[in-house]
């Protein structure tokens, strides 16, 4: 293991790092307002809204997201429609990660058990009210491990965006490897960079999971 090799590269496995963060928390923000929605649409059955919810679901998490981006990278120009490298990348990701995050949302909702919005009903909340205090607090306890194992996944899959040009991690760990021939070192240091992102989020997951579990918060009984 050539230290003196690793030491020197650190900056732009930075360099890359930010990239791939940016780009991986750009999409889970637009993956967790598109998800969302489209569980709203299909948990209230609204018309029109709820079968192109399930379509759209169907087709994004049963094509790869490689796939995605050459569609919206090299398909779509061919009809006119232009995207720069980094919009393809969030639309991308977003795209995949939103049907993921609608399906963990879902799960919460169904595993929300219909004695509670009754119990709400009953001491007089509205609607709108039912759904803020009642129902969605308790869906979203039951649905933080899938949306945290959502947000992990959606990182990692941010490492086909080298097919796009972008300097993530992956494309300056190719670009090394292919320059200097350290292939050991550059998938030591890619390992570690993925590592050094993607640890915190999951030690987070855990104890965010540890709190909503020690508060009882989503107990179905509780009410």
């Amino acid at each position: 293991m050539d230290w003196s090799f690793i030491l020197a590269h650190i900056p732009d496995y930075l360099g890359g790092a930010w990239v791939t963060l940016g780009f991986g928390l750009c999409g889970v923000l637009c993956s967790l307002a598109l998800g969302l929605l489209c569980c709203l649409a299909r948990y209230f059955r609204v018309p029109v809204l709820r079968q192109a919810a399930a379509c759209y679901i169907e087709l994004a998490r049963n094509t790869p997201l490689l796939v995605q981006l050459f569609f919206l990278y090299a398909g779509l120009p061919r009809v006119g429609v232009l995207f720069s490298a980094e919009a393809c990348a969030v639309i991308g990701l977003t795209f995949l990660g939103g049907a993921y995050m609608a399906e963990a949302f879902r799960s919460g909702l169904e595993a929300v058990e219909p004695s509670q919005a009754e119990a709400g009903a009953c001491i007089g909340l509205t609607p709108a009210q039912n759904i803020r205090y009642v129902i969605f607090p308790q869906a979203l306890a039951t649905a933080v491990p899938a949306i945290f194992a959502n947000v992990i996944f959606l990182i990692k899959e941010t490492s086909v965006f080298s097919v796009l040009a972008l300097m993530d991690l992956m494309n300056v760990a190719d670009t090394l490897r292919t320059s200097g021939g350290r292939t050991v070192e550059v998938l030591f240091m890619l390992v570690a960079a993925y590592l050094l992102i993607l640890l915190p989020i999951s030690v987070l997951a855990t104890v965010v999971e540890r709190r909503l579990r020690y508060a009882g918060f989503g107990d179905q009984h509780s009410v």
